[in-house]
């Protein structure tokens, strides 16, 4: 038996109910922590689940920012200073990461408040995330705001790229379970990952091969 739930039936929902389905049911996502300065040099940080991949050539990242109704100090940073970092989770830190998600003023610095370390590298005006295995930063590049729902997706130039040595096969391919990225479900639901395999690139008269990750 299959549960079947419509339209109407997710708009009669309560909110945090159809909020809490609708984000499970996306499927698992990236899980991140989006560091920012302003320029009186205050610092902020904010764990987000819509990272977005929107090319390699160059490389461009994305993410959601919820309609600026209300203050968005990751937001107002980016705006303001054109930087930012993009940090991954892992086991360790997935609480704290979590913990940001709290409405903290902005003359609070989210770093202080959950214990995680600001970190600056090859000049980069935007924190790191010193806690963290893999980290981007980013040079803000263009806003889309989205009419349908209010919603800002923010796209970034990569510019800087750190991950543990060993964590990069011949190929260039990032192996993000060894470096203990985790992702996520819904709002507050997060899970470590186990590869089933890596396969060959796909072509109509040719049979799938397992790459070898060693």
């Amino acid at each position: 038996m299959e549960t079947h739930i419509s339209f109407d039936d997710m708009m009669a929902m309560e909110k945090r109910q159809r909020t809490n389905l609708v984000n499970s049911a996306g499927g698992f996502k990236s899980v991140c922590l989006v560091g920012t300065k302003d320029k009186q040099s205050k610092t902020n940080l904010a764990v987000f689940n819509s990272i977005i991949h929107i090319g390699a050539s160059p490389p461009l990242i994305a993410f959601i920012v919820r309609p600026d109704s209300v203050e968005r100090h990751t937001l107002f940073n980016i705006l303001e200073t054109g930087y930012y970092t993009i940090n991954h989770l892992n086991e360790k830190i997935y609480k704290q990461g979590h913990q940001t998600s709290a409405r903290y003023p902005k003359e609070v610095s989210e770093f202080e408040a959950v214990g995680l370390s600001e970190d600056y590298k090859d000049g980069f005006l935007a924190p790191y995330v010193k806690e963290s295995n893999v980290q981007f930063g980013v040079q803000f590049k263009e806003r889309l705001d989205l009419t349908i729902n209010g919603t800002i997706l923010i796209i970034g130039q990569i510019d800087h790229l750190y991950f543990p040595k060993n964590c990069m096969h011949e190929d260039s391919f990032l192996d993000l379970e060894k470096a203990n990225t985790i992702t996520c479900s819904g709002l507050d639901s997060y899970h470590k990952t186990h590869r089933l395999e890596r396969l060959s690139y796909a072509k109509p008269d040719k049979e799938l091969e397992t790459i070898g990750l060693n």
